[in-house]
């Protein structure tokens, strides 16, 4: 599992399923890179990608870049399927930013934020997982797509 590293037990957010963070070792490559470290060979390790989205209420609607801090979950408890997301943001004119820095996507309107992934991010990530010569990678859960948009790449 490479996500859910983030989430309503949180009081800051962040990306639930960053594949770098410079701030931390909450990450997808550290986690990799270690059990690789630890002797389990590559090929043996399986790299997960969530098909959903992490939400959180934040505390003030001008402060919405990774890392502000959050009073609760925002939409959907906590969570939003993929396909809820693309529904949120245009139902919403939801602010979309692409992270450079986590290589994850993340949207805002008003006090509500949501970090996901998107077909750029999921590129990326599956690329990295090439690199490193991994066994693989799996989506969780294929149901969440958006009319196979993420799955289909």
């Amino acid at each position: 599992m490479c996500f859910d590293y983030r989430g309503s037990w949180d009081s800051v957010m962040g990306e639930h399923s960053a594949l770098y963070d410079p701030t931390s070792n909450i990450s997808t490559k550290y986690g990799i890179e270690s059990w690789i470290q630890a002797g389990v060979p590559p090929k043996k390790v399986v790299m997960g990608l969530p098909l959903y989205g992490r939400t959180w209420k934040l505390q003030d609607p001008n402060v919405n870049g990774i890392g502000a801090p959050v009073v609760g979950v925002g939409p959907g408890d906590g969570i939003l399927i993929y396909s809820q997301v693309v529904d949120y943001n245009s139902e919403n004119n939801a602010t979309v930013k692409f992270d450079e820095q986590t290589v994850s996507f993340y949207s805002y309107a008003g006090d509500s934020w949501i970090g996901y992934d998107d077909v750029e991010s999921l590129k990326l990530k599956t690329r990295f997982a090439r690199s490193r010569n991994l066994g693989g990678y799996f989506f969780w859960a294929l149901g969440q797509d958006n009319n196979w948009t993420l799955s289909r790449e």
